[in-house]
Formats: structure tokens, sequence, C-alpha cells
């Protein structure tokens, strides 16, 4: 998780897994720049609801990256994404940064 002060910091990006998919802590004040390394195809991530509508399971939220798009995602509502907030890619050409707000 990277924390901006105004000094400035270095990004640190991870490399997307579709395999095992990624969790990110998330308080409320979390964002994430994801980016699509690619140079030819659209890729999709996937932001998982940590809660449940009447006992029903709510369709993830879902946002497609052109290539060599980066987009910043958040912040993301505890209640709604949950603490440890469970986010997927479809390919490792998506790279996930974390950031504190």
């Amino acid at each position: 998780m990277t924390t901006p002060t105004r000094a400035g910091v270095a990004l640190t990006s991870t490399p997307g897994n579709a395999t095992d998919n990624h969790v990110m802590s998330n308080d409320g004040r979390t964002a994430i720049l994801i980016k699509n390394t690619g140079s030819t195809v659209a890729r999709t991530v996937t932001f998982r609801f940590a809660r449940k509508v009447d006992g029903q399971a709510v369709t993830s939220r879902t946002a497609s990256l052109v290539a060599g798009e980066q987009k910043l995602f958040g912040p993301f509502d505890v209640q709604d994404y949950g603490a440890k907030m469970q986010i997927d890619v479809d390919h490792a050409e998506l790279t996930l940064t974390p950031i504190k707000l």
C-alpha cells in the first residue's frame, strides 16, 4: 500500500494474477491505480462486493481498460467491499497499485 506524501513517493505496482486474484486492505480511504500494460487487447478488472442484499449475492462491479490505459478507482466503502477487498483481473497485463488516501 502506497501512502502519498508532500515530498512524493515512488509507486510500487503488482502484476495481475488471473489465477489467484488479489486482496487489498480497505478502510474506506483506499484507491487503486490499475494499468493495462498490453499493447493490443482490452482487459477487465472485477471488484467483488463483500455483502449480500436480502441474502442474495450482488453482481460484482467490472471495468475494462483498453491497451495502454490506466485508471484510478476508489475510494471503496467498507460496508460494500469489505475491509479485505477482493479484486480479480483477467490477465497479467493488468498491474495494480494500491494507494492510501
